[in-house]
């Protein structure tokens, strides 16, 4: 649980760095440069295989398990997950009415982890991110300009791209899934 919970903090302090302490942030890339950078890069890259040996070495009370009815919402909440980080990048209808595509996947996402997860490490870890998710919303709201740009119309060739890059990456993700041994498609 130690573990768990480190990666999530250093997740947290890693990302909100910036935003919440902008000076100290300024400081450490002007006492580094391009290097601070990358020690915020190994922080998240420590942040994430904290969670991961943590989450895999948790062991704690297990309230239900996967089903039918859970794994398709669950499906259905990570295709939406995907099609908003594909949009993002591709600048489709959906990014001119949600101010943050991506933290919006994200939540998504943790969602869905939720759903076909009841176990308390999933609850933590996925809850946890979740957690950090819209905390980052917020301050980001109050700090940021509104990303959005007002626009009537779309490129079809832009949502063409976000929709086959979703299948794409969707269809990667259930094979690495599968080949983890957690089947996506399955109760």
């Amino acid at each position: 649980m130690t573990l768990l919970i480190l990666g999530l903090m250093l997740w947290f302090s890693a990302h909100l760095f910036r935003r919440v302490a902008p000076d100290g942030r300024q400081a450490l890339s002007d006492r580094m440069g391009d290097a601070s950078k990358g020690v915020i890069a190994i922080t998240l890259i420590v942040s994430v295989v904290l969670m991961v040996f943590g989450y895999k070495a948790f062991d704690g009370p297990f309230w239900w398990g996967r089903n039918a009815a859970l794994v398709g919402i669950n499906n259905i909440l990570m295709l939406l997950a995907v099609y908003l980080f594909a949009a993002s990048g591709t600048q489709t209808w959906i990014t001119s009415k949600i101010r943050h595509p991506q933290l919006t996947g994200f939540k998504l996402w943790c969602v869905a982890h939720l759903l076909v997860n009841g176990d308390l490490a999933s609850f933590i870890l996925f809850g946890g991110l979740l957690i950090w998710a819209v905390v980052e919303v917020i301050v980001l709201n109050r700090v940021t300009e509104d990303p959005r740009q007002p626009k009537e119309d779309w490129p079809l060739k832009n949502e063409a791209r976000a929709i086959v890059g979703t299948i794409v990456v969707f269809a990667v993700i259930s094979g690495v899934h599968s080949w983890l041994g957690y089947n996506p498609f399955g109760a």
